[in-house]
């Protein structure tokens, strides 16, 4: 697989990551531990090089799948996971203290079976401290040695802007993918400006973008997606008309829908990597073969002139996920 380099930072990672949350958390039931650590070293023998996780998909179970999946490659990859909440929970609230940030990073690195995070993300912007203060925590955690690089998670402008002045922001995770391009306005110019590179995560639309939701779906209560406004049957069945432009322009260039919205980020700008994610090897193999569609100048622009035409219903997040997002 094709490498990118992660703005500015020197970070070199293979062009599409794996998303590694699903694995142990949010979409219901934990994968067995033998077979999502089987998954991961499938990605890593198919070229993939980055992968994801955090201290809050667990908690800490998911970074303890990683570090053991990757210990024996761990010089051939780059390991992400993410500090930012009270004991690890999101329910719980936000903690980014510095303290805190201390602690789950020495705890991530017994989990991960590591001497180094190669990314550190702030999970979500903490109101109660100031991000300098929380730039500055990950750049001593840099200069111990501990820590390779700093990244940031669904974070605002003013906030980016703020911490990569005290220690430079290798990369901001958010979400992005033609089901949720609200970073278009703002966040990617400014990382473009900044040299910061940028991490869609959900970049399938959290399963949408697949083509195989069926708008009648009901998701189980321990899928977060039962309680997303945009996964609602209503919503579902009004946003159709953006799955029929996907699964059109996927049987033009003879692949799948999937690839088709993995190969239209990619397209987007060179230091952009997604990190879709999934439970089956099948799936996998499929979305890793999205770094191998090409789309042409004229296929973008009449996906740009389709999708400006189609009007999304229902928002991303219920509102207790909404007031975490810094904007």
């Amino acid at each position: 697989m094709q490498k990118r380099l992660l703005g500015q930072s020197g970070l070199e990672v293979s062009a599409l990551g794996f998303g590694c949350m699903g694995l142990s958390y949010g979409y219901g039931p934990a994968t067995d531990r033998k077979d999502a650590i089987a998954l991961i070293r499938a990605a890593y023998r198919r070229g993939v090089t980055f992968f994801d996780t955090a201290e809050a998909y667990g908690p800490g179970i998911n970074e303890e799948v990683v570090g053991e999946a990757l210990e024996p490659v761990r010089n051939q990859v780059v390991i992400a996971t993410k500090f930012g909440f009270v004991n690890g929970v999101p329910a719980q609230g936000l903690d980014s203290r510095p303290e805190r940030i201390r602690q789950v990073a020495d705890e991530a690195l017994k989990r991960l079976r590591t001497d180094r995070i190669d990314l550190l993300y702030q999970h979500r912007v903490d109101p109660n401290v100031p991000v300098e203060e929380v730039a500055g925590t990950v750049k001593d955690l840099i200069a111990a040695g501990k820590v390779k690089h700093f990244g940031m998670s669904e974070a605002g402008a003013d906030a980016i802007r703020r911490a990569h002045a005290v220690q430079p922001v290798a990369a901001l995770q958010s979400e992005y993918s033609m089901f949720w391009r609200e970073p278009e306005l703002e966040i990617l110019p400014l990382l473009e400006d900044l040299g910061i590179g940028f991490v869609p995560f959900a970049p399938l639309g959290k399963g949408f973008l697949t083509g195989k939701l069926d708008p009648k779906v009901v998701f189980a209560k321990d899928d977060f997606r039962s309680s997303v406004p945009r996964f609602q049957a209503d919503a579902l069945a009004a946003n159709q008309a953006l799955v029929d432009l996907v699964k059109a322009i996927a049987f033009e260039k003879f692949c799948t829908p999937a690839q088709i919205a993995l190969a239209w980020l990619l397209a987007q700008k060179p230091w952009i990597v997604p990190i879709p994610g999934t439970t089956k090897l099948d799936r996998l193999e499929e979305n890793l073969g999205g770094a191998d569609v090409s789309l042409t100048v004229d296929d973008l622009t009449r996906i740009e002139q389709a999708l400006n035409g189609i009007t999304l219903q229902g928002d991303r997040y219920p509102a207790s996920y909404q007031n975490l997002i810094n904007r």
